[in-house]
């Protein structure tokens, strides 16, 4: 009679069954055993465009699920020398437009297999920082929302990281821009405006190394003077809620002399303004003082402001500045490019006919 423990016989393996993966994320190769094919087709099914056989990537999405397997970006890149990162530069400054951007930019980098790498910076002139650590990310291309210097600029096209500026541009030089041109929505304002008998202006500003909030003042200043308005008042402010509302006290100083309407350079300092003179200076908006701004951010159209706003297409706007990035990430030699956009005048109840 036999003694000892009787040894249990290992089951029967089945032909293209694997060991056991441990502790170990399942690769390409796995795969490919799996499903029985090449390495590189299982590549190709993963490969966005790639020429492969309905058969065979059938094959491979159902080896790959069984092993919960999921392409390695990081390894990709490596083989194909791209990150699929794109740096997103905004101003820290408060804009509540800056969230829809950053959301549109977000879902159309992704349609196109783009990933987002947000950097803010307090200073528009404090970029340095953040370009040598978008150079440590090896970014495929950079979209600017704030300012760059030329030299700067100039270090990240030494560095052949393609740039597109969202509402920037130099004025001496050929870049990829992005921008939304309200000359046309200024104007027409400023007409409506004057036609309702409002002679003194108040314009209230961004801030000083801020070139969004200059140019729409600048051509908020320049129709006013086409319609021969002599009296118009600028007082800094900096984007936020509560500088509208100083700009306003400042504006207001003399009651004589106030302005009957007042155009800020966004609509978050509209907002504050609007509050300050009904909760403060005690006056009805629109009978005793009209207000418009600029962007068209959701708020502006609360039932308790109703907004009169030059709205930029910001949809449009971002799918043209990750299809710019996009092409250059490909193709870095492609000349430059400049898509201009018009704003939109959302009508509100904000203004009226001067008092």
């Amino acid at each position: 009679m036999a003694s000892g423990r009787q040894k249990d016989n290992p089951p029967d393996e089945a032909p293209n069954s694997l060991p056991l993966i441990r502790g170990r994320r399942a690769t390409s190769y796995d795969v490919a055993r799996l499903a029985g094919v090449s390495q590189s087709a299982v590549s190709r099914c993963f490969k966005p465009g790639a020429s492969v056989s309905g058969k065979m990537r059938e094959r491979v999405l159902k080896a790959a699920e069984e092993l919960e397997y999921q392409p390695n970006a990081i390894a990709r890149g490596l083989i194909t020398q791209r990150s699929n990162l794109v740096a997103v530069l905004v101003s820290g400054r408060l804009n509540l437009y800056y969230p829809e951007v950053l959301f549109r930019l977000t879902d159309e980098l992704s349609k196109v297999g783009l990933r987002v790498l947000l950097f803010t910076v307090d200073s528009e002139d404090d970029a340095e920082s953040v370009i040598e650590q978008a150079w440590q990310f090896q970014v495929d291309g950079l979209i600017s929302a704030s300012h760059l210097s030329r030299a700067q600029y100039d270090l990240l096209q030494k560095r052949s990281i393609p740039v597109v500026f969202f509402n920037r541009y130099f004025t001496d030089r050929s870049t990829n821009v992005v921008y939304c041109d309200p000359r046309a929505q200024v104007d027409a304002l400023v007409e409506r405006l004057v036609e309702f008998g409002h002679r003194r202006f108040g314009l209230i500003r961004g801030p000083k190394d801020n070139m969004v909030g200059f140019e729409r003042i600048r051509l908020v200043t320049e129709a006013l003077q086409r319609y021969r308005v002599a009296e118009i008042r600028e007082v800094q402010g900096d984007f936020t809620y509560d500088s509208g509302g100083a700009a306003l006290q400042e504006l207001c100083v003399h009651p004589a002399t106030r302005p009957t309407a007042i155009i800020c350079a966004n609509d978050m300092m509209a907002l504050g303004c609007m509050d300050e003179a009904r909760s403060v200076l005690e006056l009805n908006i629109p009978d005793d003082l009209s207000i418009a701004g600029f962007d068209g951010i959701g708020m502006s159209q609360f039932a308790s402001y109703e907004l009169t706003t030059i709205r930029q297409p910001i949809g449009r706007m971002c799918q043209a500045a990750v299809a710019m990035i996009a092409a250059r990430a490909e193709l870095p030699d492609q000349s430059n490019e400049r898509r201009v956009f018009e704003g939109a005048i959302l009508e509100g109840r904000s203004i009226a006919k001067a008092p």
